[in-house]
Order: C-alpha cells, then structure tokens, then sequence
C-alpha cells in the first residue's frame, strides 16, 4: 500500500467513503431546494455544475449520490461474491456428474456478455434499484464462481485435504472447514476490484434508464439526466461521470496493491519479529552461501524456521539434519524463494555469491537462481513436466537464462545428460519423464542444475526412495560435481550415516532453530548436544544387540506453534534441569569449527 498506485487508490477510497458518510447531511438540503428562477443555469461561482430543470445544483447532488451509489455497488458485489462462492464450491460437493453440469454452467455464464445479462435479469427482476443491483450481482457471479473453483480445486489437491478424506470427513466440511478458510483472503481481495466493477456496472445501468429511477439519484440517472445538454452545458453530464470513473479507478489501484502486498515479504501479525540483519561489512568473504537469523513465518504466529544462520563454502558439502517438521527443507526453499504463500522470509539476508537473494530485484533474482542455484528435489518427478521430454526441459534453462539457440541447448542438454552419467542421453533426452528409473530421474534434475554454472546445489532428500547401488551412485556423482565445480552444496537427509560419510560439516535443527553444528568426522563421537547424540544412537549398525528394541527418541517434536520460551528438546531431555525449561540457550562455540546451544553441553 506505499507505492504511489497503492496511496492513490487508498486515498479515493477514503476521499469516496467520508463524501458518503458526509455527503446527504451536508449537502442534501442543497441538492433537493427547487428554484425555478436559476433552472438549466450554466457553470457559475454560485453553480460550479450547473443547475437541472428543476434549478437544483447539480454538483450538490454529485456529491449527495455518493452515498446510494456506493451503497448499491457494495450490495451487488455482496450478492455476485455469494452466489460465486456457492457456485465455486458446489462441484467439491456435488456427484461428478452433477458437479460437471455447475462447472459447464459457469463456463457458459462467463462466455456471456456481463451486461447483457444483468440487462436481461434486471428487466425480469423489475425497473429500479432493486433489479440493477439484483442484475448486477448476477453479472459479476460467475467470474468470481470461475476463481472459487479454481481456488478451490487448488486446495483440494493438498494433502491435508486428502487426509481428511481418508478420515471420513464429508465433502461439506472439507469445504467448509479445509477449503474455504485457506482460499478466503484472494476472494476478499477480490471483493475491492468487484466494487469498482459494480460501480461503472450500475451508473450503466441507470443511465439506460434500468436502474435507479427518479425522485432517487445515483451517478448514473445524474448522468441519463444531464446528457441531453451536454453540448449546451458539458459539465453536467461530465460531473458524474467523472464521479463513476474516480470511485472505479480508486477502488481499482486499491484491490491491485492489497493483491500485491498479501504476497510481499512482511511478517504477519503475532509472528516472531525479524532479527536485525548484520552489517554488510561482516559478510564471510569466502562463502558461496551465507543466511543470517533467517525466519519463516505463516499466519496466525506459526514460526516454522526460527533465526536460522548457516554458511558453505565452495567446494564443501554441508549437511542439514533432524527430524521431519524441524524446518530442514523450509529453510532450504527460503533460500531458493520457493516457500509457498502465505509464507514469509524475514530475518537477515540470504547472501548467494555476496548478493542478497531477497533484495534484489525479481528479474535479477530470477536470473541469479535461475544460474547459479541447483535444486534437486526428494522426488524428481516433482521437478520434471510430466508431459514435455528430458531434453526440452534441460534445454530450457539454456534458452531462458543464457540466449543459447534452441540447437545449442539442446546440444548443451544432451553433453550435460551424458556428464551425470545417462546412458545413451541423445536418446534420453528424447524420451519423457515417465521413460526413465527412478536414478534416472534424480541424475536428470542433477543435469538441469549442470546447464549453468551453479555456485549452490541444494539436495534435498535425493536419494530417499532409491535402492542402495542407485543411492551410492547418485551420491558419489554429488561429491563429483561439488569438486569439479567448486559448487557450494546443501545436503538435506534423515540419514545420519550417509551425512556422515558424505559431508564435511553438519548442522543439526530441531523444532525450527539451529541446535549444533560440528565437523562430520565428530558426528559419531564428539556431539555435544543430547538431541545430536539421540540421533546418532538411532542408527542401528552391524554391532547392535538385535534382542533389544530399536533405539529412538521419547516423546514428540514440538509443533511450529508450541515452542515455548525455554529449550524446545527441554522435554524429551534426559539432561533438562529448570534453567533448560525458562530460557533458550543460545548458539555458542564449544571448541573448533563447533557450536552448540545447549545448557548441560558437554
């Protein structure tokens, strides 16, 4: 809302609101007095409008319509958002068959023009402000029912929506519980731009004389009433017009910038507050990846990633572990700028090769990442299009990024196909996602980062899933293209054996922070915190005693939302003493290349 678009559209809104409010107690007496001596007067210092036939000031009315045209364009969007949420959300509950017929309803009603059915509706429904408001409301229905489903159809994929159904939940509250609460802010965001629509929607309708009928007054019958002079006097139908088109606008450039700020990276109300970011002047010269107290944060205070710093430097591979929901992958995406909305990145900056990802502008961001950033996903299906070929979709990055021609790319997509070690990759890259093994898929998303020349690569989970021989593999060919790029690389893994043998320093999160982080070949017998050492205890080797149960870790991970002020491993802690239960302790060095943040570190 601070970008000149943004303090336009709040200021006419405002200005349009108090003229409503303001407008009838001041200026109404003016606007109703009948002088029949000053009828079809010209703009004066006494008329700056003009009069009408009856000699009321015309600017008076103007500014007394304000009210009922508001007014009525808030009903009819009121009306178009109800009948667009039901519409949206009826083929989530209705049979297929029936919920195909809604949706080709929809589609059919959006194709029509918009005027000519709330002409049509308002003629059926009755002259006057009750069938334009009705007509105009129905007009606006259908695309907002258009975006419910497609909103909603968004969410409906999601996991806890499938988990629901898995739990018997019904589809009206899946809908009602799941579905709407997670699409409600877009719609209501959209509400703003649908005002202005409703406005420019009923001036044109009473001006075709369907809409507010005389004795009453909107913008638009003030226009239908002045435009037969406007070439006498112009400035009475000019007037109102003005009027209709400084409200459209204002509630326009307002709906456009809410859009934009609910999607810019401002920490929500209730959340953590950002640290303070570092001065540019402690940067480590010598790391290709620098993040500093980074912070997530979800509506509502949900902190998922807490003050999280970490750095890797070229040539190294530094692992990420802890248990499922300790923030590892979020972390990761805040780095990439894949976390998804509603979620927010505050904190200090994300230096990438001494640039601050987040601050720069999106088109230098996008190509910075787009470069110098490899991302290879836990399932790489997620990362190739299903429906395009290997090759295409490596030689993208050429195209896109580097002005390589389409022959080039594709010859640069192919030698990087053959680089990871793709038999026949001429003939691979031909061939669709589904046509390649599982290694296959993980060596091709390895080959996409390859196309340029990236300073990170970031491996979340790649291996999970795969059989051991492709694993090794797949590992080995990691370690080859950190040391023959000098790339930095972040391995994110649940498998303390491999970080082990594969990194060269690894840092341990729990519950969103950072808890240790030490030099690989201490892993195993010099982890100083008891959440570290629980870890490595749970995984088993060929000396473990199998008449005894698997070791592992009591009790549960706290949620995002119920870390308290004091230790978050306080409670499963055999260690825990009150201090480790009121305070955080902070992360500190516990001897070289080895921090900690533990109470009872030993």
């Amino acid at each position: 809302m601070r970008t000149p678009s943004g303090l336009a559209g709040a200021a006419i809104v405002a200005l349009m609101l108090v003229l409503a409010v303001a407008g009838p107690p001041i200026w109404g007496d003016r606007a109703e007095l009948i002088d029949p001596v000053a009828a079809l007067q010209g703009v004066s210092a006494a008329h700056p409008l003009g009069t009408d036939n009856l000699g009321r000031d015309i600017l008076a009315r103007v500014l007394v319509a304000a009210r009922l045209s508001l007014l009525l364009a808030a009903l009819a969007t009121a009306i178009g958002a109800a009948i667009g949420v039901v519409l949206g959300t009826l083929p989530s509950v209705l049979p297929r068959r029936l919920g195909r017929l809604v949706s080709s309803t929809v589609s059919a009603l959006v194709a029509f023009p918009g005027l000519l059915l709330a002409m049509f509706t308002a003629v059926v429904a009755g002259l006057g402000a009750r069938g334009a408001v009705l007509g105009i409301g129905v007009a606006l229905a259908p695309a907002f029912a258009r975006l419910t489903q497609t909103l909603a159809a968004s969410i409906a994929g999601s996991d806890f929506v499938a988990a629901a159904r898995m739990l018997g939940v019904s589809k009206t509250t899946i809908v009602r519980r799941h579905v709407l609460p997670n699409i409600a802010e877009p719609l209501i965001l959209n509400l703003t731009v649908m005002i202005g629509a409703s406005l420019v929607g009923l001036a044109g309708m009473s001006f075709l004389g369907l809409g507010v009928q005389a004795p009453g007054y909107d913008w638009g019958r003030l226009l239908f009433d002045g435009f037969a002079r406007i070439y006498v006097n112009p400035m009475v139908a000019l007037g109102p017009a003005f009027m209709v088109v400084l409200a459209g606008l204002g509630f326009n450039l307002m709906g456009e910038a809410l859009a934009k700020s609910a999607t810019r990276s401002t920490v929500p109300k209730g959340a953590a507050p950002a640290a303070p970011a570092p001065q540019a002047g402690e940067a480590d010269p010598e790391a290709v990846l620098e993040v500093r107290n980074l912070t997530v944060t979800f509506p509502g205070g949900v902190t998922p990633v807490r003050e999280v710093s970490l750095t890797v430097g070229p040539g190294e591979i530094v692992g990420l572990v802890g248990e499922s929901g300790s923030g590892k992958s979020l972390t990761a995406y805040a780095v990439g700028g894949l976390v998804p909305y509603p979620g927010v990145v505050g904190g200090g900056p994300v230096l990438l090769d001494g640039q601050d990802v987040h601050a720069l502008p999106a088109n230098e961001r996008r190509k910075l990442l787009g470069t110098s950033l490899a991302m290879v996903f836990q399932d790489p299906m997620a990362s190739l299009n299903p429906a395009l070929k290997v090759g295409g979709q490596l030689a993208e990055v050429a195209t896109v990024h580097q002005g390589a021609t389409r022959a080039e790319a594709w010859q640069r997509a192919v030698d990087r196909l053959g680089h990871v070690r793709i038999s026949e990759p001429a003939r691979r890259a031909r061939q669709h996602p589904h046509q390649l093994s599982g290694g296959m898929r993980q060596r091709a998303v390895i080959a996409m980062g390859l196309m340029g020349v990236p300073r990170l690569i970031i491996a979340d989970e790649p291996t999970t899933g795969l059989d051991v021989t492709v694993q090794r593999e797949i590992l080995r060919l990691l370690r080859e293209v950190t040391e023959e790029s000098a790339a930095a690389t972040l391995f994110i893994s649940h498998d303390m054996a491999v970080v082990g043998s594969l990194c060269d320093r690894v840092v341990v999160m729990y519950a969103g922070r950072v808890v240790e982080e030490l030099p690989a070949d201490r892993l195993v017998s010099g982890a100083a915190h008891p959440y570290t050492r629980a870890l490595v205890a749970s995984v088993p080797d060929m000396s473990a005693d199998r008449s005894l149960p698997l070791a592992s870790i009591p009790g549960r991970q706290p949620g995002p939302a119920e870390v308290g002020e004091g230790c978050a491993f306080a409670e499963r802690c055999a260690l825990s003493t009150d201090r480790c239960t009121a305070t955080r302790p902070p992360l500190e060095e516990h001897g070289k290349a080895h921090r900690v943040a533990c109470w009872e570190a030993s």
